[in-house]
């Protein structure tokens, strides 16, 4: 479970369609940038005496995380699915795959160096936010790293890039089956509403009514108001068309997804 931060999720219901959204005047709070990277140094092993939770200090909870931030950091750049696979919370792995992890990071920019810039302790789950260099540019991530050292959420920032990139790549992901790379695109908030396995779950039981996933057809900004950006994406299943909505805030983090409860009635074929 993501720690808790200042934003609170707002649910919102529409026209029988299902959508969780984030108050507009939260949801667009951003991190400002960190420094510029500098490339990663090896980080030696911590040898720290294990103690009772109760007992253990933040300082010693801190400096774990830490590790293994920077520890799944130098896998990530390494490119190596295995072991970024074996790094992942048993809640991640039990819907994603060494090839699934490998299929990710083939779209990703390489990463190439690294600033870890806060680090927020916590018993059961301790938030890491590091500014990453990459051939892409600069980003900025945060982690959900467990107290065994195992991520358990990311989210990416992807303000530099276009909405309708963002909701079109996030649906890509449902349809590859990256469900951990497709949560990513949602704001922390979000992730707690609706962590990965719950998108898995949302997406096979939309599919079960429209018929499989065939082709998107378009991409289309339909509404900006204030903080908020609504896309509509429509897709070709099998059975019918229909609309995705996706809901972002200024800096292009998802705050709502919504998939139809009815969908559409499938079309008739012409007649001559």
């Amino acid at each position: 479970m993501l720690p808790p931060n200042p934003f609170q999720p707002l649910v919102l219901r529409r026209g029988g369609l299902l959508g969780l959204a984030l108050a507009a005047g939260l949801a667009g709070a951003a991190v400002g940038d960190g420094a510029g990277a500098v490339q990663a140094a090896p980080t030696p092993a911590l040898t720290v005496p294990e103690m009772p939770a109760s007992r253990t200090s933040s300082a010693v909870v801190e400096a774990r995380a830490r590790a293994a931030a920077e520890r799944i950091l130098r896998t990530l750049r390494d490119g190596d699915a295995n072991a970024r696979f074996a790094e992942f919370a048993p809640t991640l792995q039990r819907i994603s795959s060494p090839a699934l992890v490998a299929a990710n990071m083939k779209r990703q920019p390489k990463l190439l160096s690294w600033t870890i810039t806060t680090v927020v302790p916590a018993y059961d789950a301790s938030t890491v936010e590091a500014t990453l260099q990459t051939g892409a540019g600069t980003r900025k991530l945060l982690m959900v790293i467990n107290a065994e050292g195992l991520l358990e959420g990311y989210h990416l920032d992807l303000s530099d890039q276009a909405a309708e990139r963002v909701a079109r790549d996030f649906v890509q992901a449902l349809v590859d089956g990256r469900f951990v790379s497709a949560d990513s695109f949602l704001n922390p908030d979000l992730q707690a509403e609706i962590p990965p396995a719950s998108l898995q779950s949302k997406w096979l039981n939309l599919q079960s009514r429209t018929g499989g996933f065939v082709r998107m057809r378009e991409v289309l900004p339909s509404e900006q108001s204030g903080e908020m950006k609504l896309v509509m994406v429509t897709v070709e299943f099998t059975r019918l068309t229909d609309n995705l909505y996706v809901i972002l805030d200024r800096n292009n983090a998802i705050v709502g997804v919504d998939f139809p409860t009815e969908p559409a009635a499938p079309r008739p074929v012409p007649t001559r």
